[in-house]
């Protein structure tokens, strides 16, 4: 396993790849050591890009692990454009059955890959900004980075 910790405008992110594609990212930033890898670069040249304001989708191997019906909320992320945001509601439609929203919220809040899966682009069916992984400073940021809030536009609710 390749790891690396990139130093982003939220603060540090441990990037962790195999050696063909990205397997993590975490908010803590602590890295027992630090080897990079040529996915690993591409990655923070492609993060790099995105904080610059240059570049809205990423183009990268992943290889998350999780449960079956995580990976398909994941892809699901996937599909959410830059600059616009999702419901629990609207995912749990999207995955076939609104009767899955608490499972696919629960998958949502288990993404292994934050920003390259868009996880912060998931809100309140009301507009309110609710649960991130990188706690919800973060999620605001990401709104704000991507044009999608302006002001007071929503409310965070922990």
């Amino acid at each position: 396993m390749e790891q690396l910790i990139y130093h982003s405008p939220i603060g540090p992110l441990a990037i962790y790849s195999s050696e063909e594609a990205i397997v993590e990212i975490r908010f803590d930033g602590h890295l027992e050591s630090e080897k990079s890898s040529s996915i690993i670069e591409q990655c923070v040249q492609q993060l790099d890009e995105y904080f610059e304001g240059k570049r809205e989708n990423f183009e990268l191997k992943l290889n998350p692990t999780g449960t079956d019906f995580q990976l398909r909320v994941w892809k699901e992320l996937q599909n959410i454009p830059f600059g616009k945001t999702c419901s629990y509601s609207e995912m749990a439609i999207k995955l076939g059955d609104i009767k899955v929203i608490r499972a696919a919220g629960t998958a949502n809040g288990k993404n292994k890959i934050p920003i390259i899966i868009p996880c912060h682009r998931v809100i309140g069916k009301d507009g309110s900004l609710v649960g991130f992984g990188g706690g919800l400073d973060r999620k605001e940021w990401l709104l704000q980075h991507e044009g999608i809030l302006k002001g007071e536009q929503m409310k965070i609710f922990g």
